[in-house]
Formats: C-alpha cells, structure tokens, sequence
C-alpha cells in the first residue's frame, strides 16, 4: 500500500509542475529577424586580430594548433622580412586555416595564444550547404566582413571581444619579445642564420 501512496503522490507532484509550465507567459522572440543575446562568455566563429598599426597579431608561434584537441587549426609560419613586417615577431602566419567541421568549439586556441591573435566570438549560425565553406582561411579570419561565406557571417552578431587594436610596442611582454629589443622600428627581429650541430 505505501508504494502505491508513494507513486500516486510523486504522479501527482509530476502533474503540477508540468501545470506550471504549462501557465507561464512565454518567452518567445521573431528569430531570425530578433536574435535573442549570447552569453558573455559564449564561443562562436574565431577571429583573427591586428595591430592599429596594420600589423597582424598572430606571430606564427603554431601554439594554437598544439592546443586544439580535435587537429582543427593548421598554421604555417614563414620568416618576418624585417623590412617589409607582417607581425611583430621574427615569423608570422602565411597560412592560418580552421576545420570548422572538426572544432569542438572548446576555447584552448585562444587561452594558448600569447599575443590575443585568435579569439571566438558571439557568431553561432555557421550552417552551409558545401563542406568547402566550412574551411577557414587566413583572409576569412582577419576580414570577415568581406570574405566569411554569405550564410555564416551576420553583421548583426558579429562583434569583437576584448582588446581590439593597442600597438605591439605596449605589448612587448605579452608578445615575448625581450624587454628592450627593437632591432626595427616595428620590432621584427632581423633574420640570424646558424649552423646546427658540431
């Protein structure tokens, strides 16, 4: 007898939440025309970083594709031309792509970078009818605006996260660069040759 008093009354207390559900006003919103706000902390579409000064954040330092635990980021760093710089340090990205297919999302990228080149942002709707347009490439990540395919890019969304600009001069810690080295105004570092081994 008490097991059916028991059922009955946890049946009972099952009936009137769900009654309490039921008479809650609605929280509904007209998507897509009204997107309800992300969390501050929520992890969208990556972005790529500059300088105010032109210059490209990311210094090709490959930490972030040692991070990401899915082998979704490839980057593929060239000597900086101390003449002609790309980024602050002695190398910079000349490849940078993202396997959107293969990111987990998970935020390891950014927390390893350590110059603030690549950081997720608030964009959540990257569906796409070709696996092609799910590929990130350097020129996607810096430029969104102009290159991100047509259906995973919503100006409406997208906004940038935390430091945006600043000059690699004020950064000199954050970059690794020693303190007190400038070989060029821009601090690339001129190219040293050695010889491996002996």
């Amino acid at each position: 007898m008490t097991n059916i008093l028991r059922d009955l009354r946890a049946l009972a207390r099952g009936m009137w939440t769900t009654l309490r559900h039921i008479r809650r006003p609605k929280n509904t919103i007209v998507y897509p025309e009204v997107k309800r706000p992300v969390a501050e902390r929520f992890r969208g579409r990556h972005r790529l970083y500059k300088y105010e000064n032109g210059l490209e954040r990311c210094i090709g330092c490959h930490l972030c594709a040692g991070a990401c635990p899915s082998g979704a980021i490839y980057v593929g760093a060239e000597e900086n031309d101390p003449q002609n710089p790309v980024s602050f340090g002695e190398r910079y990205a000349k490849h940078f792509e993202i396997n959107m297919l293969r990111c987990v999302f998970c935020g390891f990228c950014e927390e390893a970078c350590p110059v603030e080149a690549i950081r997720l942002g608030p964009e959540y709707e990257l569906a796409d009818h070709t696996r092609d347009s799910l590929i990130y490439t350097k020129e996607m990540l810096l430029e969104p605006e102009k290159y991100a395919p047509k259906r995973q890019f919503h100006a409406d969304v997208d906004e940038h996260r935390g430091r945006v600009g600043g000059l690699p001069d004020d950064e000199a810690g954050v970059a690794g660069a020693p303190p007190g080295h400038r070989d060029t105004p821009t601090g690339a570092r001129n190219n040293v040759r050695r010889e491996i081994g002996g």
